[in-house]
């Protein structure tokens, strides 16, 4: 047993708001003794823990009673000192380890979280099962608040286009959305939205059916969750979609795929159009006036083009007009009153809502 020391104290008991003055006492084993004109308590050593140091004190809290505190001298002899909880300049477990070895753990720790963020969709978006990513599409976009356009014409003439490039037996769901942005998207859930400004942008059934088959092969080749968990983050899962149906188009619309999945899903597309004779020129001829309009041709900005999630237009053009069969006779994909219903379904339907973006 060491030699016993002995400083003033003051404290706090923990049942009463008395603060009693007197001295600390340490018989040099495991118990620590208070004793003051009017009070006397003894606890063991193990029941002292470090609360806080001062200009000139330092605080002590007992872990048996929380309310207690103990109030003592900050040069206090350094053999009891020796015996007392030890400050916490970081966090325990920083102290025990060091400044330098705590950072470094840190550091490490967050490389490998950010190396998991990074690389976590590309493993875990095609292992969502499908049920999954179905009610996830429902939550995030439901029907679009009404602004899914329908008419009897346009809806069996969208079926006759989603038959020719999706030849799954649970199809892909397929709408035309009331909205004048010249672009389609494949949600969640194995949904695809072409958007009205593209459907009149469109000079032929051919073109929509390249654009749609590209979109279905973003489903059915698991593309979707891959880029969402990539973009909105693994947050949005548990967090749901935004009240704002119109905020939740925009983010859906700009959600990007990588360079490989674009390529993946024009394949799909090339592939599923050579299976149902329909010809591939549509879709090049749409490309080719986005290279026009937009300056994207196959050679220009390859930087740009290279940093970009799209291949260029030029490029997807040219691969489009490559898989065309030579000499070959390509059917219409739908008949010139079957088109006219597409491009004028929103037109025609009386409950259909529009966009307000402000």
């Amino acid at each position: 047993m060491e030699s016993p020391f002995k400083t003033e104290a003051q404290w706090y008991d923990g049942t009463s708001a008395v603060r009693h003055s007197g001295e600390l006492t340490w018989d040099g084993g495991e118990t620590f003794e208070l004793t003051s004109p009017t009070a006397r308590d003894g606890f063991a050593a193990s029941d002292l823990v470090f609360g806080e140091a001062r200009s000139r004190t330092v605080i002590y809290r007992r872990e048996s009673t929380p309310d207690f505190r103990l109030i003592l001298p900050a040069d206090i002899p350094p053999g009891l000192a020796a015996r007392l909880p030890a400050a916490h300049t970081y966090g325990a477990w920083v102290d025990r380890l060091g400044l330098g070895k705590a950072a470094g753990i840190f550091a490490v720790v967050s490389i490998a979280a950010v190396a998991l963020f990074m690389t976590a969709p590309d493993w875990l978006g095609p292992r969502i099962p499908t049920s999954w990513e179905r009610n996830i599409g429902d939550a995030m976009v439901g029907d679009f608040g009404g602004r899914i356009c329908h008419t009897p014409a346009g809806d069996a003439a969208l079926a006759k286009l989603l038959e020719k490039v999706d030849p799954e037996e649970e199809k892909v769901r397929a709408g035309v959305a009331n909205m004048e942005m010249v672009n389609a998207v494949a949600l969640p859930g194995g949904q695809v939205l072409l958007f009205d400004g593209l459907v009149q942008q469109a000079e032929s059934a051919e073109e929509l059916a390249g654009v749609l088959a590209h979109e279905v092969g973003h489903v059915r080749e698991r593309h979707v969750m891959t880029a969402l968990l990539r973009q909105f983050g693994l947050s949005i899962l548990l967090a749901g979609a935004d009240s704002g149906v119109t905020n939740s188009v925009f983010g859906l619309a700009s959600m990007g795929y990588s360079r490989d999945a674009e390529r993946e899903a024009d394949d799909y597309a090339r592939a599923r159009m050579a299976q149902s004779n329909v010809s591939p020129l549509g879709a090049a001829g749409f490309f080719e006036r986005m290279a026009d309009e937009y300056g994207d041709t196959e050679d220009s900005n390859a930087l740009v083009g290279w940093l970009a999630s799209h291949p260029s237009s030029g490029e997807r053009a040219k691969a489009y007009r490559d898989a065309a069969r030579k000499g070959a006779e390509y059917p219409p994909v739908l008949t010139e009153d079957e088109f006219k219903a597409l491009k004028t379904m929103c037109e025609q339907d009386p409950e259909v809502e529009e966009f307000e973006f402000f």
